[in-house]
């Protein structure tokens, strides 16, 4: 059976070693996949701050990001490519133009989510609109920024296989390479490794989106749910009744 087949593979050591083994592809993979949504963060993140903190250009932000969003992955790489030549730039630009979206998302969604009463009072306390931003408005928006930045790494990864398209490495190496000679054992092999990294990335990333919720923040939905279930108690009169 295919499945039996593709997991024997997989767990060959035959293939975990040499310059073309599993662990050697998937750590190009996974190198390949965080840089570009690292690059994507560097470009967005500002810009998206910028956006929820100002409340300008949001029209601006959702057309770009919807038009880059319909663009074709495997066509940006293909241009790219003839661009600049068989190596590893084309499909990093290509995948930082896939991760930029959901991260501008996450980045200007995170501010704006922020009460306005929170920000009033942070001004009426006399903070700049520096401290309002980087005290306020980034901790409690941070959980959606992390989202974004999830959403982004699971396109990513899963994306990166085109990487090897151009001679870049990664896991879809064996995918073109199984392609090419018709071993699917070793296609479906390759993409069962992709499959459980984005897992892994997953489960990582949610527990962190967790993990930065401010403990106030976290606690409110709890004191909310706690309080709608108790009854106003009826005060006991002293005494005993006649």
């Amino acid at each position: 059976m295919i499945i039996g087949q593709a997991f024997a593979w997989v767990l060959d050591p035959a293939n975990h070693t040499g310059p073309n083994g599993i662990p050697v592809r998937l750590w190009e993979h996974v190198w390949i996949s965080l840089l570009a949504v690292a690059i994507a963060s560097v470009v967005a993140v500002p810009i998206g701050y910028l956006i929820g903190h100002t409340g300008k250009a949001r029209g601006v932000a959702i057309a770009l990001s919807g038009g880059i969003r319909a663009l074709p992955t495997l066509g940006v790489l293909t241009l790219f490519g003839l661009m600049l030549g068989v190596n590893l730039q084309a499909p990093l630009l290509a995948l930082v133009i896939l991760a930029v979206p959901s991260v501008l998302a996450g980045a200007y969604a995170g501010i704006e989510s922020v009460e306005p009463v929170t920000v009033d009072a942070a001004r009426a306390q006399g903070m700049t609109e520096w401290q309002i931003l980087t005290r306020v408005e980034i901790p409690l928006g941070l959980p959606l920024l992390v989202g974004g930045v999830r959403a982004a790494v699971l396109q990513v990864v899963a994306t990166a296989t085109l990487a090897a398209y151009v001679g870049a490495g990664g896991l879809g190496g064996y995918v073109f390479l199984g392609l090419k000679t018709q071993d699917y054992a070793m296609m479906l092999g390759a993409s069962v490794l992709v499959i459980a990294l984005a897992i892994a990335f997953e489960i990582v990333l949610a527990v962190l989106q967790r993990a930065v919720v401010p403990a106030g923040v976290a606690d409110r939905p709890a004191r909310r749910r706690s309080g709608s279930r108790e009854r106003p108690r009826t005060p006991i009169p002293e005494g005993n009744p006649s």
